[in-house]
């Protein structure tokens, strides 16, 4: 007998009805006409041993117990899916051949590996197991993932990299919260203070941002622009160009600060001759955005629609398993295996059945086109999120599911309308030494980007045309102006922009060395959890809302500032991220892995041992809970 253990009944339920019938339905699983049956978690139905089940002295919270660091590692079974878990259980132990249906990402795959493991499988077995990648629920896509099975153990580094992922959390997640907890009440703070390996770095990233703010004072800086004049009349304008003699009066952002050095240069130039230094006229392209992946799609839904992290991830996933009209939401890829270029006619029609907005432009598409958005060699375990071939009524659909879907179905359209043409020109303008800079650029072939903003995509006539000149061509000034400016503060995090600062982290990690480190693998958190970190953030009153900003509460921003300064910022748990993808490139070994985080840990805690909460006290009313240090928050 084949026992196909999915991670959720759905995508089971999805599995079985594409197999031979009749089917027996029985309590968890259902067996199909050929003998096979098919099962399912509710995800998962193991979990991370609490740290009293390795000492029955740590269920006490004490600092002289820390690092609590196991050298076994024990997973327990969840009370809510006891039931399901002995079903599981039973059919494992009865199976010929198992076959892991999880979902097509680290956590899947780790979660129905550990099921296999924990409920006693032989070896044999375990080594014969199966896995099939189904990022689409209709029956075509499901019966075609079918007749595509393959070993299990060739996804053994995903497995082992998404458990140290799990093991890291605990470890830190747990330890770090123990001692901040203990250190708070010291302080007279009366709740639960809660750390995490990616949570609290994302919140110092936002108390950090909302500091600068209040403490950024404004500076003066002033540009020079020039009206400039042709030998044939033709009027156009230039901006100033600060020449490396100006440094000293410049800012490190190459801002002049002095307004004297502004005004002798426009005295000096206006009514002056000077000549073309160079004239620059091309034409460039501007090729298709990629499909989405889930971390682009929450944060362009977050700048169109204002819509939360989280609230996109609930709609993707009403999208993809119960209308069926989107596939696997939580990837991380934004590109798509060259054979689904065979159904896309099909993908076509049924966006023009779902979104009228985009029917119109589904005809345009021409299918001859392959975009780089095909690349067979940039597709793991699961492929960029797109529309199915699955017709559907609009009326069927929310108006948050319509917009969701509008954006996945546009991104995936665009991959067959032509590259986006643009006409650009430059002007070199050196009036009494001084170089003065013009630049021009118009879109002159819409393209794909028809298929977005107005503003954007449409051919207008430019604001300004910059004249066709000929390198040493003389011209006159006719007057320069000194621009008074003002430096502005750096804005309030939004949606939108902190899920940009957590995959691209690099930008906020202070060493050069580790924005080496970091290269491709650029960001904190995953796909499936950047959403409830930023959510746990909100429960625990770390954080706040006013309209579409996020700011800092006084409780988290009490945490970030107590704490040492590496715990709130990005740079160790970025080299973290880092390690774990290497070891799912099999470029690091778990072992090593692991090692230099207890080290990292052993380091960390000392330094927190020293933190002072005083400015805590009298705050937090919350009672420690078991279960805080749990898979579904350590991941934070």
């Amino acid at each position: 007998m084949k026992l196909f253990i999915a991670e959720k009944p759905s995508l089971g339920r999805a599995v079985a009805d594409v197999l031979p019938k009749p089917h027996q339905k029985g309590d968890g699983f259902i067996k199909v006409g050929n003998g096979d049956i098919v099962t399912w978690c509710i995800g998962h139905l193991l979990e991370q041993a609490e740290p009293d089940a390795y000492n029955p002295a740590f269920k006490k919270w004490s600092i002289e117990h820390l690092p609590i660091i196991p050298s076994d590692w024990k997973l327990v079974v969840k009370s809510k899916t006891k039931k399901q878990f002995n079903v599981v259980k039973k059919l494992i132990k009865d199976a010929d051949v198992l076959v892991n249906l999880g979902d097509p990402d680290r956590e899947g795959q780790i979660l129905i590996d550990e099921m296999i493991n924990y409920c006693g499988a032989s070896e044999q077995k375990k080594k014969a197991a199966l896995r099939c990648l189904v990022s689409d629920l209709n029956p075509s896509a499901v019966k075609k993932a079918l007749n595509d099975l393959r070993p299990n153990t060739e996804f053994l580094s995903l497995s082992i990299s998404a458990l140290a992922r799990a093991r890291a959390d605990w470890l830190y997640g747990m330890n770090m919260t123990r001692m901040c907890t203990l250190q708070g009440q010291k302080g007279g703070y009366q709740g639960v203070l809660s750390i995490g390996r990616v949570q609290t770095p994302v919140l110092g990233l936002v108390v950090h941002r909302d500091l600068e703010i209040e403490n950024f004072v404004s500076k003066s800086f002033y540009e020079v622009v020039a009206t400039l004049q042709t030998e044939k009349g033709e009027v156009y304008k230039g901006k100033w160009k600060p020449s490396k003699a100006c440094e000293p009066y410049m800012d490190d952002e190459h801002r002049v600060l002095h307004r004297q050095l502004a005004e002798n240069v426009v005295n000096r130039i206006t009514k002056k001759q000077g000549n073309i230094s160079d004239f620059i006229k091309k034409t460039s392209k501007k090729t298709a955005p990629l499909p989405h992946s889930l971390s682009s799609l929450q944060i362009e839904a977050a700048k169109v629609f204002g819509y939360s992290a989280q609230k996109v991830l609930d709609t993707c996933q009403a999208l993809y398993e119960r209308h069926k009209i989107i596939t696997y939401p939580r990837s991380d890829c934004r590109y798509l295996p060259k054979g689904h270029l065979a159904d896309a006619s099909k993908v076509l029609h049924s966006i023009e059945s779902i979104n009228d907005k985009l029917a119109n432009y589904t005809s345009g598409a021409d299918l001859s086109l392959k975009s780089h958005a095909w690349n067979d060699k940039k597709v793991g375990a699961h492929h960029a999120i797109i529309p199915t071939n699955k017709k559907l009524e609009p009326s069927k659909l929310s108006k948050n599911e319509q917009n969701i879907y509008y954006l996945v179905a546009r991104h995936y359209l665009v991959q067959f309308y032509p590259t986006s043409h643009y006409a650009d020109k430059e002007i070199k303008t050196v009036i009494e030494g001084g170089l003065f800079i013009s630049k021009q650029r118009d879109l002159t072939y819409a393209g794909w980007q028809a298929l977005f903003n107005k503003e954007e995509s449409e051919v207008r006539k430019p604001v300004e045309v910059l004249p066709d000149v000929t390198k040493g061509d003389p011209i006159i000034c006719i007057t320069g102006e000194v621009q008074d400016k003002n430096t502005a503060p750096p804005k309030k995090f939004t949606d939108a922009t902190l899920l940009a600062a957590m995959t691209g982290i690099a930008r906020y990690v202070g060493s050069p060395e580790i924005k080496k480190i970091l290269k491709d693998t650029d960001g904190i958190g995953t796909e499936a959890t950047r959403a409830s970190i930023i959510e746990l953030l909100f429960k625990r009153q770390y954080l706040s809302r006013k309209g579409k900003e996020i700011i800092s509460t006084d409780i988290g921003r009490s945490v970030i500032l107590s704490l040492p300064e590496s715990v709130g910022k990005p740079d160790m748990t970025a080299i973290w991220e880092a390690q774990l993808e290497a070891i799912y490139q099999k470029k690091r070994k778990y072992t090593d892995c692991m090692n230099d985080v207890t080290l990292s840990l052993s380091d960390l805690l000392d330094d927190t041992s020293q933190a002072n909460f005083s400015n805590l006290k009298g705050k937090g009313k919350m009672k420690a809970k078991k279960g805080y240090t749990k898979r579904k928050s350590l991941s934070t």
